[in-house]
């Protein structure tokens, strides 16, 4: 295992579109799998990584919100989630995002508050999740990096939006 180097902006390959993965028994996917899941335990209060930050253009992401400084009293626990797809969404609720890749900024975004996904697991078996509220956004965050789109994409004004990270020391 290792933990991957997570690419800043303004690296051009954070704009790529990530391809579907074919098969989730191929040994590089599965050594990438482990290699996202280190990276996010390595990186203080991570809630999720997709492959893409770390270099790799596939459809693939890592989601832990019980990592969260202010877990969230429910949510689905350590998830991988492989070609994920939005079936539903209801509701809007904004919320601040900060990102690995955009380290220097926070920013407020307008999200769906619940989710039904479905995407395939690590063994490449179907599933279907209902999320919502804060595991809602970080699954709608890491899935946007998966078609080349940051969170400042979406924010509604860069002028009263978008807020200089905290440096923390």
């Amino acid at each position: 295992m290792a933990i991957l180097d997570i690419i800043t902006y303004p690296d051009a390959r954070l704009r790529e579109v990530a391809t579907e993965i074919d098969s989730f028994d191929h040994p590089v996917v599965q050594q990438l799998i482990e290699d996202l899941l280190e990276t996010m335990a390595a990186l203080p209060v991570c809630v999720g990584v997709a492959a893409p930050q770390a270099g790799h253009a596939c459809r693939l992401l890592v989601m832990q919100c019980g990592n969260a400084r202010k877990p969230p009293p429910e949510h689905h626990g350590l998830l991988v989630v492989g070609n994920p797809e939005i079936l539903q969404w209801s509701g809007m609720e904004v919320g601040r995002e900060g990102c690995l890749s955009l380290p220097d900024y926070t920013g407020n975004v307008m999200r769906a508050a619940t989710l039904q996904v479905r995407f395939q697991d690590r063994f490449g078996v179907a599933q279907t999740l209902t999320l919502s509220g804060f595991e809602a956004r970080v699954m709608q965050h890491e899935m946007d990096h998966l078609d080349g789109k940051l969170f400042t994409d979406r924010i509604v004004s860069r002028k009263s939006d978008l807020f200089a990270r905290k440096q923390r020391t």
